[in-house]
């Protein structure tokens, strides 16, 4: 009895032994992706910062709009499912450090009852405790915690990622509900125009000074307009609709957060003296609508380098390369011996009549050794670094995606914005051409077909003029898109709603992970 003590005392102490010195962890260690691909002009860190790109949005100074970021990041449901993503991650990195701990910890119990014709009554009972502890001596499961840590890290990147997508999606909604309302106010002004081209031309048909050539064209050009309110509306509709999506909401609810339909009056922009109908030409009169958000933006500022390697889906590539570079280790490990500690106590307890109780103690170390496996081994070793590899090219990729999205937006808001001046003097010149030409139309100096022309392209200019502010706007959101800009926003904010916190608590399997600083995102990325 007590040589086996000692031979169990001794087992343990040097199992322990093992365990404390340890072995460094076996696979490469993670040393970042190396270094990004990025333009020469955009390589030398800028000191000065853009002062808007965590709460870009505010740039169109739109306070509905800032509401509607606001909201759509405490409903919409895709963050919803990224939050309920990191949970996941979180309860993966709980049972991978676990790992650490001994692998077996099993409680057993029987109890028998033998009782015949034949045989007198007899019960047996007997209860156990096994224990089975694999050293972590090539570091198999300090690289699946690692690997565990670099997936959280990674799911954290994707909801910032969503969080980014969302807000630019909601902003360039927005901007296309308010183009969609633009367009219908200055199609509106056209349609009272047109009517009263209509009715000059029925005045001059009854006259007999014109042909009824004349007064069916000024007919169809009115019911065309008149028809483009139609899918103007539809393109409302749609835009409202798909903040709605956004927002978790049907697209009755998410009207109450959009002001209701623009009234125009006639007079802002119409003189109408002695029966002529004169549009004002004055700025303040022919552009004054200004319902799309205007963006404050120098397209002229230099971009900072920093800024695409801080891009959520970046740091989302990167994360994920780490956590394929321990899957190697992981798989490395299998080429080694594992080494464990094992032990087992055992009680029974026998019918007293033909036997006394029992306790037995066994306990001592163990290895084991794959050593005709090593074609399996090795060929697991070698997907998972192609695996590493391929997120390696992944990760580039995303940087080089970034680059393209940066220049690409930034190229096409200063183009537009010279576009727009052009549309801007194009809509001066159709007013000017349109009084001209109802004033000699009226006079017999010229023919219909140039007051028709001038009127068409009044109507053209103005909706172009329109499309062109609303693109100009997107083109700004699409730019911070593109920059990674918004996810600052929910900093220290709750990744999970109270109304699934408490659907999980119900179900109580959850304890102190639901805390509310649990649930909450880190304030700073490391």
């Amino acid at each position: 009895m007590k040589s086996r003590r000692e031979f169990l005392r001794w087992s343990l102490l040097g199992g322990g032994g093992v365990l404390l010195a340890g072995c460094a962890a076996v696979g490469p260690d993670f040393a970042g992706p190396g270094q990004a691909k990025l333009p020469a002009r955009w390589a030398r860190k800028r000191h000065r910062k853009d002062p808007h790109l965590a709460d870009w949005w505010r740039i169109y100074g739109d306070p509905n709009l800032d509401r509607l970021v606001r909201l759509a990041w405490k409903q919409n449901l895709d963050l919803q499912s990224a939050g309920l993503r990191i949970l996941q991650a979180r309860a993966a990195l709980g049972i991978s450090r676990g790992m650490a701990f001994p692998q077996v910890q099993q409680l057993s119990g029987s109890v028998t009852v033998n009782d015949s014709d034949r045989t007198p009554s007899r019960n047996v009972s007997s209860a156990g405790f096994d224990l089975g502890w694999e050293l972590d001596l090539w570091g198999r499961y300090a690289r699946g915690t690692e690997a565990a840590q670099a997936n959280l890290m990674a799911s954290l990147a994707s909801y910032d990622d969503i969080l980014v997508r969302v807000i630019a999606e909601m902003a360039r909604h927005y901007i296309a509900y308010r183009t969609a309302q633009e367009r219908l106010a200055y199609a509106r002004r056209n349609i009272a125009i047109q009517e009263y081209v209509v009715k000059v031309t029925r005045i001059q048909f009854n006259s007999g000074n014109v042909s009824e050539l004349d007064m069916r064209q000024a007919q169809t050009q009115l019911h065309a307009t008149r028809g483009a309110v139609y899918d103007l509306k539809l393109s409302q509709i749609r835009a409202r609709n798909a903040l709605a999506m956004l927002l978790g909401l049907t697209p009755e609810a998410v009207d109450r957060y959009l002001p209701g339909r623009y009234r125009d009056r006639l007079s802002r922009y119409v003189n109408n003296k002695n029966g002529l109908m004169q549009l004002k030409e004055a700025d303040t009169d022919l552009f004054g609508v200004s319902l799309i958000p205007h963006p404050r933006f120098d397209p002229r500022r230099p971009i900072d380098a920093e800024l695409i390697t801080r891009r959520p889906d970046v740091r989302f590539a990167e994360y994920q390369a780490h956590a394929r570079s321990a899957e190697i280790g992981i798989a490395e490990a299998d080429l080694y011996p594992s080494f464990s500690l094992l032990g087992s106590i055992s009680y029974v307890n026998p019918d007293p009549l033909f036997s006394l109780s029992r306790i037995s103690v066994v306990a001592g170390p163990s290895f084991s050794w794959k050593i005709l496996q090593y074609g399996r081994i090795r060929n697991n070793i070698r997907l998972k670094d192609a695996r590493f590899e391929e997120s390696l090219v992944r990760y580039n990729k995303a940087v080089l995606k970034a680059v393209h999205e940066v220049s690409y937006a930034l190229e096409s808001y200063r183009y537009t914005l010279d576009h727009l001046k052009e549309s801007q003097a194009a809509v001066r010149a159709s007013a000017r051409a349109f009084n001209l030409s109802i004033k000699q139309y009226k006079e017999g100096l010229v023919s219909y077909q140039r007051l028709l022309n001038s009127m068409e392209k009044l109507t053209r200019y103005q909706d172009q003029y329109a499309r062109l502010q609303g693109n100009l706007a997107t083109q700004a959101a699409l730019l911070y898109k593109a920059l990674g800009g918004g996810w600052q926003i929910a900093r220290g904010g709750r990744y999970l709603s109270e109304e699934t916190v408490r659907h999980l608590k119900e179900r109580g399997y959850w304890s102190k992970m639901l805390a509310d600083s649990q649930v909450r995102l880190p304030k700073e990325w490391r």
